[in-house]
């Protein structure tokens, strides 16, 4: 036991043994030297006397044996030694003291084959031997300061934070498999990202401009697309994904049931048409509803968290009594969205007087007719100027010319009929595209069924930027319709930015699947918390003035820290994935680099086939708008006369008072 008392007595023991080396090697150079201290008159008769008798020991019988047994109790007492450990000390250094010493020590016996007089040469001896026999010392008291246990180098804690992750392929008949490779400790080892079931809460994709998350969801698409999925694409830099979607389709026909068919919408470099407000979405003002709250929504992004308020809804319901009147006349027959925003441009008493006469929208419009009659001109303007401004924004000829053509509808997972759909976006004009693509995915959304033989893929590149209102409601019901949804945004405040914090937070918590490249600030905070903790070596180094002490323990703490998201390389990622009941998956979490074989991809974009392009002439899409136009007009005074000619109702047309 460490005790004052055995401390103090070992202490006494070493120091007896020192001083025991000390004499003895003093005695050596006495007795080596004995003609210089004779000559210097340091000599006595008793000093003499007991030099004799220790001759008889035959202690000196021998140059070196005094002087190899002073080093040897030199040694002894250095054993004994507890030193004050410091980190500035290591053995190389301490190895360094002791040979030179040890050298210095016994190669001072050289001096006196070495001509000179006595003196000067007891002096250069004494001097040798001291110095190594001091250097020794030194040597060997810093060799127990040394500190023998090393803290670990891992600055940054990066072993410490690598866990188990799945390396088997899991598959079936709709899954989507990464291979990727991570580190486990201070190894490499191959996985596998396995999304087994992207039918729950779908696929989130995040990560900075950069960070590879496109290479994925190009990825993914080929993958599904193999797989027969039917699919909707949002190319927001067209043609980036159309491009690997149609050489894909190309190649795997006849993976699918029935052969599907491929379609591009594009607003700019006209290829097909589709009309979003089809009639045979439109059964009850609900849809009408619906249809116009994507509509002004994606025109307006604000009004997301403005929903409930008295303008923004007023601005929803006349909208909808437009959409809801042009689906009941002559059964829809002039149902579009252009059709729509012309007949918004109609005089306010026309207007009124035709929409009052539809019993349906008697409700709907009766607060505007008296808003009107009552001369309340600001307040009606501030109830329809929000609406009518946002959808004269989607005025332009070759929109109309997209949105009321008919070659093909949006049920793209009919197992008969199944279909790829592209729809290209443009950034510089995202803001007025989006809303019309928002109106698509609101359409879409009805026309998906319930079709166990026809898996449907939704690819939304940059979600963020497309005001799907009811997004979170679809994707708590997608998994009935064998739909899986993969959005792809940048980081999570864009959602919050376009959504609304609490849509946003509801949307973000939804989704199962989640594969995240470099995000950070909140978004690498919300991820970390996700993902959770893991028992974690811990290490602490206590230096005292005898001993050294080395503590070890294992703590929980985070996974994939907030650092670690916000500082990923391009192409690593961190993520979550779900599984299901018959098919589990132990290690859902993963931390690690996909691999891409860009060599392939490279050689493969070079050999695609290019994009189908349908000829469209100018005079053809500058006649449909003018149509649309002249349509409206038609409708308007063809009911107008209707309503005047109609016994009765000549007090149903609407006036201003004093008119």
């Amino acid at each position: 036991m460490q005790t004052n008392e055995n401390e103090m007595g070992l202490k006494k023991i070493m120091d007896m043994t020192r001083l025991i080396s000390v004499v003895l090697l003093v005695l050596h150079f006495y007795d080596s030297c004995y003609g210089f201290f004779r000559l210097q008159g340091w000599t006595h008769a008793i000093s003499d006397q007991v030099l004799n008798n220790i001759h008889k020991t035959g202690l000196f019988n021998n140059f070196h044996k005094c002087k190899l047994l002073a080093l040897v109790f030199l040694i002894l007492s250095l054993l004994g030694v507890k030193a004050k450990k410091a980190e500035a000390f290591n053995y190389r250094l301490c190895v360094a003291y002791i040979v030179t010493g040890l050298l210095l020590y016994i190669i001072g016996a050289l001096v006196f084959v070495s001509p000179g007089n006595a003196a000067t040469l007891t002096v250069i001896y004494v001097t040798i031997t001291g110095t190594g026999y001091l250097l020794f010392i030194i040597g060997g008291t810093m060799l127990f300061r040394v500190i023998k246990h090393k803290l670990s180098r891992d600055v940054f804690n990066t072993a410490n934070e690598t866990f188990p992750q799945e390396e088997r392929l899991l598959t079936n008949s709709y899954s989507i498999n990464l291979p990727t490779k991570y580190q486990l400790k201070n190894k490499t080892r191959n996985g596998w990202i396995n999304i087994i079931n992207a039918f729950r809460g779908g696929i989130l994709l995040m990560g900075l401009p950069g960070s590879g998350k496109t290479l994925i969801a190009k990825e993914i698409l080929k993958q599904q697309i193999e797989k027969g999925f039917a699919m909707f694409i949002h190319d927001f830099k067209y043609p980036d994904l159309t491009n690997v979607a149609y050489n894909h389709y190309l190649k795997n026909k006849k993976q699918y049931k029935a052969t599907p068919q491929f379609y591009i919408i594009n607003f700019e470099d006209i290829q097909q048409r589709c009309n979003p407000l089809l009639p045979e979405c439109i059964n009850s003002i609900t849809d009408a509803a619906s249809a116009s709250r994507a509509i002004l929504l994606g025109l307006n992004q604000e009004w997301i968290g403005k929903q409930g308020d008295f303008w923004v809804e007023s601005s929803i319901n006349f909208i909808t009594a437009l959409i809801w009147y042009l689906r009941l006349y002559q059964d829809g027959k002039y149902c579009t969205l252009p059709h729509v925003i012309e007949l918004a441009q109609t005089p306010l008493d026309k207007l009124f007087t035709i929409l009052a006469a539809q019993p349906s929208l008697e409700v709907l419009v009766m607060p505007f007719v008296r808003a009107y009659e009552e001369d309340a001109g600001k307040q009606l303007i501030g109830q329809i100027s929000g609406a009518a401004i946002s959808l004269g924004t989607l005025a332009s000829e070759k929109l109309y010319y997209v949105l009321s053509g008919n070659d093909f509808s949006m049920n793209i997972n009919d197992p008969e009929h199944p279909k790829i759909v592209c729809i290209a976006n443009n950034p510089q004009v995202s803001n007025i595209y989006s809303a019309v693509i928002s109106l698509y995915l609101n359409t879409l959304q009805k026309l998906l069924k319930e079709q166990q033989q026809q898996p449907c893929g939704i690819l939304l590149e940059e979600f963020a930027n497309i005001s799907w209102y009811n997004a979170d409601k679809f994707l708590s019901v997608c998994r009935s319709y064998l739909v899986n949804v993969i959005m792809v945004i940048q980081d999570a405040s864009q959602l919050i930015l376009h959504y609304g914090e609490k849509q946003a937070k509801v949307i973000l918590a939804m989704v199962g699947n989640i594969i995240s490249g470099q995000v950070t600030g909140e978004s690498a905070k919300q991820l970390s918390e996700r993902f959770g903790k893991i028992m974690q070596d811990r290490q602490s180094l206590t230096i005292n003035s005898s001993d050294t002490s080395l503590s070890k323990s294992r703590q929980l703490d985070y996974a994939i820290p907030q650092s670690t998201i916000a500082s990923l390389s391009a192409g690593e990622v961190v993520g979550v994935v779900v599984d299901n009941p018959d098919q589990r998956i132990n290690q859902k979490m993963f931390h690690g680099q996909v691999q891409h074989d860009f060599d392939a991809l490279k050689k493969e974009e070079a050999g695609f086939k290019l994009l189908p392009k349908e000829r469209v002439d100018g005079n053809a899409i500058r006649n449909q708008f003018m149509r649309i136009k002249l349509e409206v007009k038609a409708i308007v005074e063809e009911e107008m006369e209707r309503i005047m000619n109609m016994p009765g109702h000549q007090t149903a047309i609407v006036r201003k008072n004093g008119s």
